[in-house]
């Protein structure tokens, strides 16, 4: 792939990340950044002057990583903790006490980070389900794509699925990309008792007439080639203003949505920023496989969530 090739492929990316850079720098609790690549994302987002870092690990650890690799990091401020599952439930403490508007993700494993966030007593939830979105820069796809829920929840039942809708299109409107189209996907695109997906897809568009889910444009079931190619809706006869051009996709589970997700990834040269909703901060959730120009877009969609929410917070009761 060329230079200019490889510009086009980060454009959406480097339309959120150059949003991201004019908005205040973004505290962030950085748990457990014990590899060069976690440790690098929060470096280079800090260079981008998207976060301000605040390492939380074993500091001994931290350090000779970044001596090992070059990596700067005299100017962030480093909470010692012994191992992973410490810093994590460090990380969420520091959250709580309001050190930090954001959770990024180092190198522990995910089940660690999430055990800490979900814990009954001490954790981040909120009345709201907890799921994860994929934002995707496909090069052939002209909209910026989220995936939902292709990471957190295995197998959603209605009410999981209608708190995953609900996440995804909020995240969309509040990172300024406008009211989303949302396309609930399935095998096929008409409604039968064999296939339950079909019949769930159904439910929750009629949930969304219904005001239960509010802020997007809602329409399954779809296949996934009538949901994103138009010529593919218009052969099967479908009209709607989702079908051809969905911007939101909403699998039926995570296994699906992680092959889908994995798929565009590696066959379609798409690049994969994750997030983690629906708990009381944004959760950047990083994969080792991540670019730094990933890892960076992850960053600049939290950030820009964050700063909608303070704004929101700012604005005097109606």
């Amino acid at each position: 792939m060329d230079s200019d090739k490889a510009e086009t492929a980060h454009e959406k990316y480097e339309r959120l990340i150059a949003r991201a850079k004019l908005v205040p720098a973004t505290k962030t609790i950085v748990v457990h950044p014990c590899d060069e690549t976690s440790l690098r994302g929060a470096v280079e987002a800090a260079d981008e002057s998207l976060i301000v870092p605040i390492l939380v690990g074993p500091c001994r650890k931290i350090r000779a990583v970044a001596e090992e690799h070059s990596l700067d990091i005299g100017r962030f401020e480093l909470v010692d903790m012994a191992h992973s599952d410490a810093a994590a439930a460090k990380g969420v403490e520091l959250i709580q006490e309001a050190k930090g508007e954001l959770l990024m993700k180092g190198s522990l494993h995910t089940d660690e980070l999430m055990r800490a966030v979900t814990a009954s007593a001490t954790g981040l939830r909120t009345a709201r389900r907890i799921s994860h979105v994929f934002v995707m820069d496909v090069p052939a796809y002209a909209e910026t794509l989220f995936i939902t829920d292709a990471a957190i929840n295995i197998f959603p039942d209605l009410d999981a699925k209608r708190d995953i809708i609900q996440n995804a299109i909020d995240l969309f409107t509040q990172v300024g990309l406008g009211e989303p189209r949302v396309a609930i996907l399935s095998a096929v695109e008409t409604v039968t008792s064999k296939i339950p997906s079909t019949i769930e897809a159904a439910a929750l568009c009629k949930m969304a007439d219904r005001g239960q889910i509010t802020g997007g444009v809602l329409d399954g079931p779809l296949a996934f080639d009538n949901a994103i190619d138009p010529e593919a809706a218009r052969i099967k006869g479908i009209r709607s203003v989702v079908a051809g051009r969905a911007q939101i996709l909403v699998v039926p589970d995570l296994e699906a949505g992680n092959m889908l997700a994995k798929n565009l990834t590696f066959l379609a040269k798409a690049d994969a920023a994750g997030i983690v909703l629906g708990a009381r901060v944004p959760i950047i959730l990083t994969s080792r496989a991540d670019s730094i120009r990933t890892r960076l877009a992850s960053c600049a969609v939290a950030v820009l969530l964050a700063d909608a929410r303070r704004r929101s917070a700012a604005l005097p009761a109606t």
